[in-house]
């Protein structure tokens, strides 16, 4: 059984939840988020509080139960407090210049990577941290593992794209004689 969703959902002040058939749609004062769920679990709305239900005690039904409490959880907080993600970008000569639409990347490559930047996701530069904010948990997380897969940190040197507060394994080089 799900600890999760057993507790429910508070509600904050300045938030609304709606459900409309199988779709839940959270408006905060940052924007607005909305998902679609499957019918296994029953979600409704009790003055403040979001409760979930199983329909039936099914083994998928128990899987999905914490799943969709922590989906609706982070609906709720991204609309009041928006995600933020850090990343690092280390060594000589390598950058990342930020446009409104797109990020390029000169990171040891022969070529500099274009990636663009996905609708509701705001990205800034500040000496070699990329700053990556949203109200969507799911598209801000998913975006800077996108970003840090472009050129992950190697062991030797430390050098490629890192999560801050990201600690790198050092390997020792070659002796030399």
């Amino acid at each position: 059984m799900s600890r999760l969703g057993k507790k429910g959902i508070e509600i904050p002040a300045k938030t609304e939840v709606k459900i409309v058939g199988n779709t839940v749609s959270v408006k905060g004062p940052l924007g607005e988020l909305s998902r679609e769920f499957k019918k296994n679990i029953i979600i409704e709305v009790a003055g403040n509080r979001v409760e979930l239900k199983m329909e039936r005690d099914t083994l998928e039904n128990k899987a999905l139960w914490g799943t969709y409490s922590s989906h609706i959880k982070n609906m709720i907080d991204g609309v009041n407090k928006e995600y933020s993600h850090r990343l690092v970008v280390e060594g000589i000569g390598y950058k990342a210049d930020v446009t409104p639409k797109e990020i390029v990347f000169k990171v040891g490559f022969s070529h500099p990577v274009k990636v663009a930047i996905p609708a509701g996701i705001k990205v800034a530069s500040d000496k070699g941290v990329l700053v990556i904010t949203g109200i969507d948990k799911e598209s801000t997380s998913r975006f800077a593992a996108e970003i840090k897969a472009i050129k992950k940190s190697e062991p030797y040197k430390g050098k490629g794209i890192r999560f801050e507060g990201e600690v790198i394994r050092r390997k020792e080089g070659k002796k030399t004689a």
